[in-house]
């Protein structure tokens, strides 16, 4: 290839003469050679160089570290592993703001709960361990400790928005003081020495029953629904345990631990609660 004045060196890289300049006066594109007149002229080298530049400076370097790079000073493969990591954090930290906008977006967040939004997103991963072990500890008092690694969540190193959202949301869940007394109500009757026998559980023993029904459509209060089978429970104890925030912790909890969805249990306890009435108002 002929020497390049440096009007044709710019625009076979596509950058401005101007830019141009600007990398040759600092030394990253330096010409090949002058003419008697001191006109820049540059060769093939001096164009993969200068495309070099440009794809460095696309990818975020700054001028001393391609200076380094183009002068040999230091390996490439060195400054691209350096900018993979620092780029690896940018973007978990992008992550973490487009969890926290979705979340306001989808929720109407207020503004003074912005705060606690982005305070449950950014927490470390020992801060958010205390907070569900407080959480678990008094809502799980005395309840097997297989019961409370299946209801913990461990949110990955590299988690995605979702996984973020779904943490804050279930955080502010493990926060709610309501919350955490209704699910004590629920696992208390589990709360129960290991040499036990193990009990019934009355809630799956109806899930069990009312499935078919549930899955047909069928109206608690029909006649149709009125032949379907349930099982003699301890109607206080269903109400307790009905609560759409527990099924809500469960579905959240499956996402962040990357589990399949689970089965909803309050659908099927509302259907069984609203026949046990239709049939109790009937005699």
């Amino acid at each position: 290839m002929d020497l390049l004045p440096i009007g044709e060196l710019a625009r076979r890289a596509g950058l401005s003469v101007k830019t141009v300049r600007f990398y040759a006066d600092r030394g990253l594109v330096p010409p090949t050679t002058r003419t008697a007149a001191g006109h820049r002229l540059y060769d093939a080298v001096a164009l993969d160089r200068l495309e070099l530049v440009r794809t460095l400076r696309d990818l975020g370097l700054d001028l001393a570290t391609i200076h380094r790079i183009v002068t040999r000073q230091v390996s490439l493969t060195e400054v691209a592993a350096l900018h993979a990591e620092a780029l690896a954090v940018q973007i978990q930290a992008l992550r973490v703001r487009q969890a926290i906008l979705t979340r306001v977006a989808r929720h109407g967040t207020a503004p003074e709960e912005m705060d606690m939004t982005h305070r449950l997103a950014t927490m470390a991963g020992d801060e958010r361990r205390a907070l569900i072990a407080a959480f678990l500890d008094h809502a799980l008092d005395g309840v097997p400790e297989g019961v409370r690694t299946t209801m913990t969540p461990v949110l990955p190193d590299d988690p995605s928005p979702e996984q973020v959202e779904a943490w804050i949301e279930l955080a502010l869940l493990a926060t709610d003081p309501g919350f955490r007394d209704r699910l004590r109500s629920a696992v208390a009757p589990y709360a129960v020495p290991p040499t036990s026998p193990p009990r019934p559980d009355p809630a799956a023993l109806v899930r069990r029953a009312v499935a078919p029904a549930l899955a047909a459509g069928l109206d608690p209060r029909s006649p149709e629904a009125a032949a379907v089978p349930l099982p003699e429970v301890d109607l206080d104890r269903l109400e307790t345990v009905l609560d759409p925030d527990r099924d809500r912790y469960l579905e959240l909890l499956a996402i962040i631990n990357g589990w399949p969805a689970p089965e909803p249990l309050a659908p099927a306890l509302a259907w069984a609660l609203a026949r046990y009435s239709a049939t109790a108002s009937s005699r």
